[in-house]
């Protein structure tokens, strides 16, 4: 398999040969000022055709065929420059750009991304790439053909809790931002999706960046960052209706709308979202609805933003997963619920959920002094409150701190019990730059935040069997945890000759407290702790433009990431783990041509004191992440993209790499025969693979085009072998799988509409048996090899369908 997608792939990066020797040049200046306009975007529209205009505003385009083009031209802060031209000779075609006449809302979110000369390997995703796949997936399985992206669901039908993992690196090192306030949660670093149903259909583009990146706001990517904009100006009124249905009962209602820009120069936006599922697996049920308003002012030198959209979501567990022994005989068990009823017959409780709730506040202004000075700044409110319900049968009444219940002669220290554990938590804070453009061959960007976390994290026992000493709504847990993060950063860009160097320096300075009484391993303990963490990120790299179509980049960053709330809570403080540091190199290569693209990227990812589960036991006798030294990520990444035939196109993108553990001890729970615990015992491994980190992942999408509106997409992912656990134990393996899919959208004019489109999509049209996830449990057993004692695998849907109809107003 690996040298069939190796070879395939290899033809895509063929160059392919120049169909003539014309060429169109020209120079890009204000049409008010005339001033040169460095590093403005020019690019023919239906080829992969894309330079940059040099320091003093020129740019050239080789090799163009004999025929009509349009010409487009974009630059921040002035109107898009569209223009027809006929080529059969060489071409000279003067820009000339008008300012716009209104603040445009790019400005918002430049201090948190990179450009086209930023030295990394990003990847932009735009509305129109995923909007008619937005059939009521979360998002990462709409990302999913982007390179080094492996996706999983809880669910099985990627409807609910969704995962998504970036050079192997899993949500909880993925930065998130939204217009570049921080989405990730603050104690934990992890990213729930399902916590923002349906936010793609409010988002205007993505920015991937792939390993430490630039600085941006929040905790320090150790894999990737995923910075989302949502909706920008739009200028015209607008109505959209979407709904789509599919397998498993799978449900998507949403209603768009928008006034366009009024005489007022105010415009405002609103979305209402319904997402429903039974889900592949048995009971994993997911309902989930949302919403999303915004209102700008958009002045000649001001904007003014306010942003405000929630999530709700009630999901029934599933995330125990299928026990191995199960994937062959009852491959959509769930145990999550699960107890024995008073007749003996086995049981499930209905209300086995999740429950919650999150609701954000933005606040966004821009401002213009004059064309060199802009200043942005953010305030930002996140609101959240939930819970999950069980049911714990036989429980005992010591895991809650509770007396054991006499009656009569008997002592009763077991009961069923109905417990919620909850968290209420609010984020806030605010965000700056200041933002400075010479328009000649410099550019520097001054930012930063400053962001406050409070949660309260407690549990309580709604119901038992035998509630005697059980207070109504006793809390058995109630800790709060407090965090401060401050950071500041300077970004710049100096471009000299065809040279652009990049340098970026930040400070982080965290301080975390939390105190109180948490419920750890099914055990009460007493936490409370004080830390804090100051880091120092720099990032400095170059690109060097060898002509219109290659370039060639270079890149070295640093991130240093503070452990988790869970590496403080099972552990003291003279125990617990050190912050981690990751030196990231990327080299690159990128060409574009009219007919097609290609790119290459190196990266190595070097960690210091890496965080992983060892099984070893803490001083507080709990299950904790330990550092360890000598871990690495290195590979390949491949992309391309050709355009065969006017209705023939073909993208593929590849990641070879290696991710190694140079010594890593394992240690695990000992037991006898009857699986009585009786000590602990360790094993130690050289050269591992860190787990989840496949060798080879690959997508492709070919687009083909029979007749005006009428798409097909045949898309294919393989994920190559990956490891539960850090041991390379080929019993703790998850086998590759190749799954392919296909999609056929109509798209028209029809009367009544603006628009209509008409989606369907079979995934996983071959019917793939795969399992994109699992967690194990190891122990030795009778002086055995370590095995598994307890697991959960997470396998995917077979072949299931979605159908959407959109429409315009």
């Amino acid at each position: 398999m690996k040298k069939y997608l190796l070879s395939l792939t290899a033809l895509c990066f063929l160059p392919f040969m120049a169909f003539s020797q014309y060429k169109i040049s020209g120079k890009v200046t204000d049409k008010l000022s005339e001033t040169n306009l460095p590093y403005a975007t020019i690019s023919i529209e239906n080829t992969h055709i894309v330079v940059l205009s040099n320091v003093n505003g020129a740019f050239e385009i080789r090799n163009v065929s004999e025929g009509t083009y349009k010409l487009k031209c974009t630059f921040i802060g002035y109107s898009t420059y569209l223009a027809d031209i006929h080529v059969n000779k060489d071409v000279n075609q003067q820009i000339e750009l008008e300012p716009s006449i209104t603040l445009t809302d790019e400005f918002i979110v430049r201090a948190t991304r990179s450009t086209d000369q930023t030295p990394i390997a990003q990847s932009i995703i735009t509305k129109n790439e995923v909007q008619s796949m937005n059939l009521g997936q979360d998002l990462p399985f709409l990302i999913n053909q982007t390179p080094s992206v492996v996706t999983t669901s809880d669910a099985g039908a990627g409807i609910g809790y969704t995962g998504i993992r970036i050079r192997g690196s899993d949500a909880t090192r993925v930065n998130v931002t939204v217009n570049g306030i921080p989405i990730n949660d603050s104690e934990s670093h992890s990213m729930y999706w399902v916590d923002m149903p349906d936010i793609i259909s409010s988002v205007e583009n993505i920015q991937i960046q792939r390993g430490v990146g630039t600085s941006t706001n929040g905790a320090g990517a150790f894999g990737a960052s995923i910075n989302l904009q949502t909706n920008i100006l739009n200028s015209e009124r607008y109505a959209e209706l979407s709904n789509a249905v599919g397998s498993f009962n799978s449900m998507k209602n949403t209603i768009s709308f928008g006034t366009g820009l009024l005489p007022c120069k105010w415009a405002f936006d609103g979305r209402m979202s319904r997402i429903v599922s039974d889900g592949y697996i048995d009971r994993a049920s997911s309902n989930l609805n949302s919403y999303y308003l915004s209102a700008g002012y958009y002045g000649k030198k001001d904007i003014l933003k306010l942003i405000h959209f929630s999530g709700k979501e009630k999901t029934y567990q599933a995330w125990n997963g299928v026990p191995k022994d199960s994937l062959l005989t009852n491959r959509t068990f769930n145990s999550a619920g699960l107890y024995t009823g008073s007749d003996g017959q086995i049981k499930y409780y209905e209300n086995e959920t999740d429950n919650y709730q999150q609701d954000y506040f933005q606040i966004h202004y821009s401002h213009q002094f004059n064309r060199h000075f802009t200043f942005n700044a953010a305030g930002h409110l996140t609101n959240g409150k939930g819970y999950y319900e069980q049911y714990k049968q036989d429980d005992k009444f010591s895991k809650y701190d509770l007396p054991e219940v006499v009656v009569g002669n008997d002592t009763i220290d077991r009961t069923d019990i109905i417990r919620q554990l909850w968290l209420d938590n609010k984020f806030y804070g605010a965000t700056y730059s200041l933002n400075y453009n010479s328009f000649a061959n410099f550019s520097a960007i001054f930012g930063g935040a400053y962001n406050k976390y409070d949660g309260q994290h407690y549990g309580e026992i709604i119901w038992a069997e035998i509630s005697k000493n059980i207070p109504a709504g006793f809390r058995y847990y109630n800790n709060l945890g407090y965090k401060t993060d401050l950071n500041n950063f300077i970004k710049i860009n100096y471009q000299w000759r065809n040279i652009n160097f990049f340098a970026d320096m930040q400070h982080r300075r965290i301080t975390y407290t939390f105190m109180g009484k948490a419920f750890v391993d099914n055990d009460i303990a007493d936490v409370e702790q004080v830390a804090v963490f100051n880091f120092l990120n720099p990032k400095a790299g170059l690109t060097l433009q060898l002509n219109p179509q290659n370039s060639i980049y270079g890149f070295w960053g640093v991130a240093n990431r503070e452990p988790v709330r869970d590496d403080f809570t099972q552990s003291t403080s003279d125990s617990r783990p050190k912050a981690e540091t990751l030196n990231n190199f990327e080299f690159g290569y990128k060409r574009n041509e009219k007919r097609y693209l290609l790119g290459a990227n190196v990266f190595l990812m070097n960690y210091k004191n890496q965080l992983v589960l060892t099984g070893e036991i803490n001083d507080v006798g709990d299950y904790t992440r330990k550092n360890i030294d000598g871990s690495y990520r290195a590979g390949l990444e491949l992309e391309g993209n050709v355009i065969i035939t006017k209705f023939l196109t073909w993208g593929v993108n590849l990641t070879y790499s290696q991710n190694k553990i140079k010594n890593y001890k394992e240690y695990y729970d000992v037991y006898d025969s009857n699986i009585d615990w009786i000590g602990t015992d360790s094993v130690l491994y050289e050269n591992t693979n860190i787990s989840f980190s496949p060798e080879l992942i690959a997508g492709s999408i070919i687009n083909i085009k029979p007749y005006k509106g009428f798409n097909i997409d045949l898309m294919s992912k393989y994920v190559g072998e990956q490891y539960i656990d850090n041991t390379s134990n080929k019993d703790r393996m998850l086998d590759a799988y190749l799954v392919n899919d296909i999609k056929l959208s109509y798209n028209c004019h029809i009367k009544f509409f603006k628009e209509a489109e008409l989606t369907f999509l079979i995934n996983n049209v071959l019917d793939q048996k795969y399992v994109s996830n699992a967690w194990v449990y190891n122990g030795i057993v009778n002086a055995s090899a370590p095995v598994a004692i307890e697991d959960g695998y997470f396998p995917q849907a077979g072949r299931n369908y979605l159908i959407g109809l959109n429409l315009k107003f």
